[in-house]
């Protein structure tokens, strides 16, 4: 079975679903929230990576330490959800929109 990663305005990408350790959520989705942050500021966007980074495990999840194969997908899935949702965070901070949303969500195919 494969996953579908989605960052709902940018991109998305195939990867193989990893071997959970619990049950997945039909669609993980979640929203890194950056109002808070000045984005115009080194310490602003460190806490934004971050937030982006804590999302893409939430959404990638976890596979048990026997399954060698749910663990490369699952650090597959990582490497390609960051470099997404960095995409989104990239253009975030270049507008400097605190209002602009950066979600990361997965979708089973």
């Amino acid at each position: 079975m494969k996953k579908l990663l989605i960052l709902a305005a940018l991109a998305t990408v195939s990867v193989g679903q990893p071997a959970f350790a619990q049950t997945p959520h039909a669609n993980p989705s979640v929203v890194v929230p950056h109002k808070d942050l000045d984005l115009r500021t080194e310490a602003g966007t460190k806490s934004l990576d971050r937030r982006i980074w804590r999302a893409v495990v939430d959404v990638c999840g976890t596979a048990p330490d026997y399954d060698l194969q749910g663990k490369n997908d699952v650090r597959q899935c990582r490497t390609d959800t960051r470099q997404l949702a960095s995409t989104q965070a990239d253009r975030v901070i270049a507008s400097a929109a605190p209002d602009s949303v950066i979600r990361v969500s997965s979708i089973q195919k």
